[in-house]
């Protein structure tokens, strides 16, 4: 099973604050035990909300918003993708992390990421041909753009 875990964003983090020496230290022997144990298969910081922008679709369309955004407690600072077992081997992780933000509290939020199999028969033989297909060229590597 594969779990997205986000770390939410702070007004550090949206403040564009970067770690100290000794919280890259601490993160990255987090990341080094998660890499040798087989549990992360990719994991990335983000740029504050400032440097972003949300593509609304609605009734009239679509509309670009530009950032930041107000409300910092929904937002993401930073993610990894986790292969796990189960849930509960995911959170065992997660209790394991160093503090990833400085604010009085942080936040890790864990979610299951679909299977084709979960889809059931919405997903016919060639939408999932296509699907391993798009799969093969991403994990293939492509030359970055």
């Amino acid at each position: 099973m594969k779990f997205m875990v986000m770390v939410h964003a702070d007004a550090g983090t949206e403040a564009g604050e970067m770690p100290t020496e000794a919280e890259f230290a601490a993160m990255g022997a987090f990341n080094e035990e998660l890499v040798k144990a087989g549990v992360m298969r990719a994991g990335e910081g983000l740029h504050p909300s400032a440097r972003g922008a949300r593509v609304v679709f609605d009734g009239r369309g679509t509309r670009v918003v530009d950032g930041p955004f107000t409300e910092s407690k929904e937002l993401i600072a930073g993610f990894w993708l986790w292969e796990c077992a189960s849930l509960d081997e995911a959170v065992a992780w997660a209790r394991r992390c160093p503090k990833p933000t400085r604010g009085a509290q942080s936040v890790l939020e864990i979610r299951r990421v679909y299977e084709a199999e979960d889809f059931g028969e919405a997903l016919t033989p060639e939408l999932r041909e296509q699907e391993e297909r798009l799969r093969g060229q991403i994990e293939g590597g492509r030359e970055p753009r």
